[in-house]
C-alpha cells in the first residue's frame, strides 16, 4: 500500500478505504469499535433538529463525561457568574454544537487508549487542532465548524492504532520523524506496508465519519496536491485548514515550524484566500480557548 493513493476523489478514496480493509497488511490492524454513546449522538447530531433531550441523556449517561461538559462550562473561556452546576446549565452555556464537540473528543479518547511515551500528549494535541479549526472554519465561508472539528480531532488517528496493532512501529515512528531523505509516510509504508493515513481513514470509515473527513485523513500528506482540481475542494479545504491549524499550535507551544508548513503553508493559505496577516489576527482569539486543553 503506498502513500499516494490512484485515485483522489472522494467517493474513490471511499471505495479504496473499503478495499484496503479486505487485503494486505490492513487486515491486521485492529480498529476500536465506535462506542456506542458516540453513535447514538452523531445519529442525533444528524438530525434537522436535533433532540436537546437526548444530547442531554447521553451527556448524563457517563459521569466522567458529565463531569467533563461540567469542567469546560467553568473554565476561564465560558464561566459567567455563579458556578455551573448541572448539565442543562452547561448545555445551555456552551451551545448544542459546543457540547457535542466536548462530548466527541471525550468518547474518541476513551475508545482509543495512547499507551506509549511517543504519544503521551497525542489527544491533547488533536484536541487544540481541533478547537484551532474549528474556530478558523467560523471565519471562512462555506466551512462547517463541526467538521472541521472532527478532521482536526481525528487527522493523526492512524498514529495510535498502529501502536497497538503493529509490532516495531515505536521504532518506526522514531526513524519517520528522524529521517530527512524521505517522508514520514515513506517510511511507514517501507516498514510496514501502510501508514497512519491510510489506518486513520479506515478508522472514519469503521466509526461512520463523514466522507469528507474520511477522505481528507486519508489525503493529509498528500500536500502537493494542494491548489490542483484532482481532489474534491471541501477536502482540499479541511487539509489547508489543518495547516493552518498546525502554524497556530506550534507558535502557541513556542515550537519551529515544521516542514509542512514550510512546503506547503504558502499553497494553504492561497487556496483559501486568506492573507497571512488575517491568519496571524486570529492567534489571540484562538490562544484561551488552547491554553485550557
Amino acid at each position: 500500500m503506498t502513500s499516494a493513493p490512484t485515485a483522489t476523489r472522494t467517493s474513490d478514496i471511499l471505495l479504496e478505504l473499503d478495499s484496503v480493509r479486505k487485503s494486505g497488511p490492513l487486515q491486521h490492524i485492529v480498529i476500536p469499535p465506535c462506542p456506542e454513546l458516540l453513535a447514538r449522538l452523531q445519529h442525533v447530531m444528524a438530525e434537522a433538529e436535533p433532540d436537546l433531550n437526548e444530547v442531554a441523556r447521553i451527556a448524563s449517561s457517563d459521569v466522567a463525561m458529565s463531569a467533563t461538559l461540567l469542567r469546560c462550562a467553568n473554565s476561564p473561556v465560558y464561566a459567567k457568574g455563579q458556578p455551573v452546576q448541572t448539565i442543562g446549565q452547561a448545555m445551555n452555556l456552551l451551545g448544542l454544537d459546543e457540547t457535542a464537540t466536548v462530548m466527541t473528543r471525550f468518547l474518541a479518547q476513551r475508545a482509543i487508549r495512547v499507551n506509549h511515551p511517543a504519544l503521551q500528549r497525542f489527544w491533547e494535541r488533536s484536541a487544540k487542532r481541533a478547537v484551532a479549526m474549528a474556530f478558523m472554519a467560523r471565519h471562512l465561508p462555506g466551512m462547517s465548524a463541526d467538521v472541521a472539528h472532527t478532521y482536526g480531532l481525528f487527522c493523526h488517528v492512524g498514529l495510535p492504532v498502529m501502536v497497538q496493532s503493529l509490532k516495531g512501529y515505536p521504532s518506526t515512528m522514531v526513524e519517520a520523524a528522524a529521517r530527512i531523505d524521505r517522508s514520514y509516510v515513506a517510511t511507514e509504508n517501507a516498514n510496514h506496508r501502510t501508514d497512519h493515513a491510510v489506518v486513520g481513514g479506515l478508522v472514519a470509515r469503521v466509526w461512520r465519519l463523514s466522507p469528507t473527513v474520511a477522505a481528507a485523513i486519508r489525503l493529509h500528506h498528500d500536500l502537493d496536491a494542494l491548489g490542483e482540481g484532482r481532489i474534491d475542494p471541501d477536502v482540499q479545504a479541511l487539509i489547508a485548514v489543518g495547516l493552518l491549524a498546525e502554524f497556530l499550535m506550534r507558535r502557541h507551544e513556542g515550537l519551529d515550524q515544521d516542514v509542512d508548513w514550510h512546503h506547503h503553508g504558502e499553497a494553504a493559505l492561497r487556496w483559501l484566500d486568506l492573507p497571512m496577516e488575517e491568519l496571524l489576527s486570529w492567534e489571540d482569539e484562538v490562544r484561551d480557548s488552547l491554553d485550557i486543553i
